[in-house]
């Protein structure tokens, strides 16, 4: 019996009723100056019925504005009709209430005029200042904070929206990228091999290596700056034994002081690496050359990878496209971190350039968002 009771309380929201009780009350008490004498009237005097009044009929009108009113006609091409609606409830509750006067004093057996001390010529202006000022001060107040949560509401959900969608992009993009380094990796191992048999079982070792990283990594928003150096250096090796060393000048300068606390989006890096070693130039005789350089200070990252090139792969790369790499690593940059970061690459007829700053975040940071 009494769990029936309790769920038809909490299915029809009648425990409202205590807000409403204990909000008269409180304007009671602060009118009255007293709130033990506020209690008196509410329950030991000849006012009960009129506080039943203010309390049930205000109530009423508030949830018709919220549950009916609100939904059905607060929208774009029907304001007013909404203000019309809702300006008649406060009327109609308003009313009600001075009938609950009237049945106060009705049912008390005491005259009108001596139970709210007014006179005939009085009744509008209590009226007034009674049961309509109060009306309108409930309804305003319970649509406003309708209407805050609603907006918080939207608010938390279009936040969620972006996040997911955000998400969703950068899981794309990352999808997007590990074919097109498995592509790139083996056809170096493929150039390797016909190159160089004695070189192979290197060649591959590092290439499991890749792959571990790929498979294991890839699909995670943030590792650690170790992990992201550690297949940098992996990377460049096996690029570095296909290549003709005698006539490549490679200049790798990886300062890892103070990296192993921070963390990074995997294969952030890793694309303007390889970009150096695709579109390095081919002269035969002079140095073809690249520049790598990391360093860390306090938790701003400092990147740049240089490369030597020809005019003909300048007017060769303004006709086909350069590729999803860079493309895909720059959006990457703009969604993980947004006002976080510089990049400039530079075309020139001899050299291109790419120089990175991000603002990394700690790995406590970053497991203290996830949490």
């Amino acid at each position: 019996m009494g769990a029936s009771i309790w769920h038809f309380v909490i299915r029809y929201k009648l425990y409202h009723l205590v807000f409403w009780f204990g909000y008269h009350y409180f304007w009671w008490a602060v009118t009255s100056g007293s709130a033990t004498d506020a209690m008196n009237n509410i329950f030991f005097s000849n006012y009960s019925i009129k506080f039943a009044s203010y309390v049930l009929l205000q109530a009423l009108g508030v949830y018709v504005n919220l549950y009916y009113l609100i939904p059905r006609f607060l929208k774009p091409g029907k304001y007013p009709v909404y203000i019309t609606l809702f300006l008649s409830t406060i009327l109609l509750v308003s009313f009600g209430i001075t009938g609950g006067y009237f049945l106060n004093a009705y049912v008390t057996r005491i005259p009108f005029e001596t139970l709210f001390y007014v006179k005939p010529e009085e009744y509008i202006q209590l009226w007034k200042s009674g049961p309509l000022s109060s009306t309108v001060a409930s309804m305003t107040l319970a649509m406003s904070i309708k209407l805050t949560k609603n907006w918080i509401a939207a608010e938390q959900h279009r936040t969620t929206v972006e996040k997911e969608k955000l998400e969703t992009e950068l899981k794309f993009l990352r999808s997007q990228l590990n074919p097109h380094f498995l592509f790139n990796t083996i056809n170096s191992i493929f150039v390797l091999i016909h190159k160089n048999q004695d070189l192979a079982s290197d060649s591959l070792a590092k290439f499991s290596e890749l792959l571990r990283y790929q498979l294991y990594h890839c699909n995670e928003p943030m590792i650690t700056l170790a992990k992201e150096v550690e297949y940098l250096e992996n990377f460049i090796e096996l690029e570095t034994l296909r290549h003709d060393t005698q006539n490549l000048d490679l200049q790798v300068h990886l300062d890892k002081t103070g990296m192993g606390s921070y963390g990074i989006a995997p294969f952030l890096l890793i694309p303007f690496v390889e970009n150096a070693f695709k579109h390095i130039s081919h002269f035969k005789n002079q140095r073809n050359w690249i520049n790598v350089g990391f360093e860390l200070k306090e938790n701003t990252l400092h990147f740049s990878v240089t490369n030597s090139r020809t005019m003909l792969q300048v007017a060769s790369e303004a006709i086909k496209n350069s590729g999803i790499g860079l493309a895909n690593v720059e959006r990457r940059l703009e969604l993980r971190y947004p006002n976080k970061h510089f990049l400039e690459i530079k075309q020139e007829d001899q050299m291109y350039s790419v120089k990175l700053k991000v603002q990394l975040e700690t790995i406590n940071q970053m497991q203290a968002k996830i949490a």
